[in-house]
């Protein structure tokens, strides 16, 4: 118990220091706005892109991977925010003042850095050429949140660590699975 007492007391103090310093108006706007691409919203032209580059051959397994990685992060993300349920920095410390809506009531692990993490990660696997930024943006939403104000700083490490996770676990079905969901839609025969 010393242990996530001590863990706690870093994370608010980092939590603290970060949300006290502040970036002028208009570099606020756009951090918000750049953010928010950690909803989802950029994942679909992402997707468009590697589609008309790669065809779609090439792209399917890609995705199929992601979209198994995302479901996934999104059952361990379930339980363990369920089971943990840590209070959101604003809701902990009334210092802290939540800049961006969180999208529920607890704080760890960090929603957006693990399931974006799970997607980012199937594209690294596949094309670790675009792969290699998609996995610096959902570290850099992380990272911003805790600037404002709706997570701390350990949820993003573990939201990240999860997310690569829980590509991996998507990984290993899909090696498992892939002869026979190939052999299902024709593919390879």
């Amino acid at each position: 118990m010393q242990m996530f007492k001590k863990i706690a007391e870093f994370d608010n103090r980092v939590s603290v220091y970060w949300t006290n310093r502040h970036f002028s108006a208009k570099t606020t706007k756009f951090l918000k706005f750049y953010v928010r691409l950690g909803d989802g919203y950029i994942w679909g032209i992402f997707a468009l892109v590697l589609f008309l580059h790669l065809g779609w051959s090439a792209f399917w397994p890609i995705l199929a991977q992601a979209l198994v990685a995302l479901v996934v992060a999104l059952a361990l993300y379930e339980g363990v925010k369920l089971s943990t349920k840590r209070p959101r920095p604003f809701a902990a410390n009334p210092s802290i003042k939540a800049e961006v809506p969180p999208l529920d009531k607890y704080s760890f692990p960090s929603g957006h850095t693990m399931n974006n993490l799970a997607v980012a990660s199937a594209v690294f696997y596949a094309v670790p050429q675009y792969g290699w930024i998609m996995m610096l943006l959902p570290l850099t939403w992380g990272l911003l949140r805790v600037y404002f104000g709706v997570h701390w700083l350990t949820d993003i490490i573990c939201g990240f660590l999860l997310g690569i996770l829980s590509f991996a676990i998507a990984h290993a079905i899909w090696v498992l699975c892939s002869p026979s969901v190939l052999a299902a839609i024709g593919v390879g025969a």
